[in-house]
């Protein structure tokens, strides 16, 4: 029998490849103030946001500040001047939304457990933006809930978020539950100060400098697949 009742997803770049509807998102919002986007401006707007989301993992900044501040710092950096930044956050939000990519075959895996293991997102996206892709990719028919740190008015890491998940769910034995994320700040962390199992979804070349030590470490989510029915 597995060990695990319950596992919590993260989205981004785990079920989803962020990158790719990033790349879309960023693109589609300098055509639009009539713009051109290099390679390097990608790199490095990817680079500020994700300044941006530690920031808010360690309650240094806001969400709201979050989701201005990203595009304020890049367009500051390139000179880039008089752009309506509210307008071109909330395209950006709608087209991050618009498309997605699956990370491997994260769908598959999750029909695979799906009536094995209960299935939650777990994600500190933007609400609608997350509920849109998870829509569009069918994630939604697959999950049991969703938890969103929008609607909870907590990210993860807090154990607020996860208070509120754990409240939320049938399984009350917290070694029943796995935290899966790609994010050693923001889901390994939180799920281990949360009690919970966690595993790592590494990507290639990555080296864990946190000081969180997750229970399971995967680099393909097949291992994650055949690792439910075995770890334990």
């Amino acid at each position: 029998m597995s060990r695990f009742t319950t596992i919590f997803w993260d989205v981004d770049d785990t079920l989803l490849d962020f990158s790719y509807s990033q790349k879309y998102a960023i693109t589609k919002c300098f055509q639009s103030i009539g713009r051109e986007i290099t390679e390097d401006m990608i790199r490095r707007y990817s680079e500020i946001n994700d300044s941006y989301w530690k920031r808010l993992e360690l309650g240094v900044i806001t969400k709201a500040e979050l989701l201005r501040g990203r595009f304020i710092t890049l367009f500051q950096e390139y000179g880039i001047q008089n752009v309506d930044v509210e307008a071109f956050r909330s395209e950006y939000q709608e087209a991050l939304g618009s498309i997605f990519c699956y990370k491997e075959n994260s769908l598959e895996i999750c029909k695979a457990l799906k009536g094995r293991v209960a299935q939650y997102v777990v994600t500190n996206g933007v609400a609608a933006t997350q509920r849109n892709k998870l829509r569009l990719s069918g994630f939604l028919d697959i999950m049991d809930g969703l938890f969103i740190s929008d609607e909870i008015g907590a990210p993860k890491p807090e154990k607020a978020f996860f208070d509120f998940c754990l409240a939320a769910v049938k399984e009350k034995d917290r070694s029943r539950i796995l935290v899966v994320g790609d994010s050693l700040s923001s889901d390994i962390k939180g799920g281990i100060q949360a009690g919970l199992a966690t595993c790592w979804y590494r990507a290639e070349g990555t080296a864990n400098e946190s000081g969180y030590k997750p229970d399971y470490e995967i680099s393909s989510l097949r291992e994650l697949l055949q690792g439910v029915e075995s770890w334990g």
